[in-house]
């Protein structure tokens, strides 16, 4: 399962630090994912760090949000800085995790938690 920390209200200009960890009988993790979801809006996919390091993020957050992993530990945080107002959204923390005993990786989320970014 995975679980979420972070989030809450902060000032336009803030910073906020979401993490989340994965826990179980974990065999392997693939790409660990944050999304978010704005009222009236579908979920979108905002930041990726995959298995081999690798970062992608949706044009939105670029050079704001960093995604970043300890692989150790199976988790995956977000740093968001220089937040605006259209980033509050209930974010979500997502991995493809292969189970001990599976054979194949499946989609995990987290719970959703919130962040708003108002004065």
């Amino acid at each position: 399962q995975l679980q979420a920390f972070g989030g809450g209200l902060v000032q336009p200009g803030g910073s906020l630090r979401l993490s989340c960890a994965a826990s179980g009988s974990i065999r392997r993790i693939g790409d660990m994912d944050w999304y978010r979801q704005a009222p009236g809006n579908q979920r979108e996919l905002i930041a990726r760090a995959t298995n081999d390091g690798r970062t992608n993020y949706v044009d939105s957050v670029k050079g704001r949000f960093t995604i970043s992993r300890n692989y150790a530990e199976n988790t995956v945080s977000l740093q968001m800085n220089s937040l605006k107002p259209e980033d509050t959204a209930v974010y979500y923390c997502s991995a493809h995790i292969l189970l001990q005993g599976s054979s194949a990786y499946y989609a995990h989320w987290g719970q959703g938690t919130q962040v708003t970014v108002s004065s």
